[in-house]
C-alpha cells in the first residue's frame, strides 16, 4: 500500500471511529459524514473499501484486534468455566465500548454476527473449553448458545443495566452450562429481578 493510501484508510478508520463513538444510531452515520470527517473524497472511502459495510468491517477488526490482545494478555488459568466467563465478559465490554458499531454491523443484512471471524474465533474458545468441562456432546451448540446471551443487540436491550448485574448473569450462564451450577450463591446473582 502506498503511503499515501496508508495516510488516508488510518485516516478514515479513525474518524469513523470517533464518530461511532459519539453517535446514538448507526443511522446517523454516512459515509459523507465520514469522509468529511476524516478529510478525503468520499471516492476515497469507496476505493479503500468498497461500500459502507467494507467500511465498518474494517473498523471492527481493527477494534477486535484490540479485544484478541486484551484476551490473549489477560487470560486466565484455572477451570473451564471461569476462562469462559472472562472470554464472554470481554466479548460484553467490547460491544459496550463498541455499542454503535456492533449494532450497525449486527443489522444489516449480510452482516450477521455469525459471518464475522471474531464470532468464529470466539466459539471456537468456547467450544473448546465445554469439551474440556464436560465432553464434546452438545459442545458446538452451547458455545452458540453463550454467544447469543452476548449479542450486540442483547447487549443493547440491557444497556443500562450495571457491571455487577451483567457480571452475575453471566456468571449465573456460564456455571449453569460448563460446572451445572447456577444456584444465586454460585454466581453472586442479585435476586429473581427480571427485565
Amino acid at each position: 500500500m502506498r503511503a499515501d493510501a496508508a495516510r488516508n484508510r488510518t485516516a478514515v478508520l479513525a474518524a469513523a471511529d470517533r464518530l461511532f463513538d459519539a453517535a446514538t444510531d448507526p443511522d446517523q452515520i454516512s459515509m459523507d459524514d465520514i469522509a468529511a470527517a476524516a478529510g478525503v473524497g468520499k471516492g476515497t472511502l469507496f476505493r479503500r473499501f468498497g461500500d459502507r459495510m467494507g467500511l465498518l468491517r474494517a473498523l471492527y477488526a481493527q477494534r477486535g484486534d484490540r479485544l484478541r490482545a486484551v484476551l490473549t494478555a489477560a487470560a486466565p488459568a484455572g477451570p473451564p468455566a471461569e476462562r469462559a466467563l472472562h472470554l464472554l465478559r470481554e466479548v460484553v465490554r467490547f460491544k459496550r465500548d463498541s455499542r454503535v458499531l456492533t449494532l450497525a454491523l449486527e443489522n444489516a443484512g449480510d452482516g450477521s454476527p455469525y459471518r464475522t471471524g471474531s464470532y468464529e474465533e470466539w466459539h471456537v474458545l468456547l467450544v473448546a473449553l465445554v469439551t474440556e468441562a464436560r465432553g464434546p456432546a452438545s459442545a458446538d451448540y452451547l458455545a452458540h448458545a453463550l454467544l447469543a446471551a452476548v449479542r450486540s443487540d442483547l447487549v443493547e436491550h440491557l444497556r443500562d443495566w450495571p457491571d455487577e448485574r451483567w457480571e452475575a448473569g453471566l456468571a449465573a450462564l456460564t456455571r449453569a452450562v460448563l460446572d451445572g451450577d447456577a444456584s444465586p450463591a454460585a454466581a453472586g446473582a442479585d435476586g429473581p429481578t427480571r427485565h
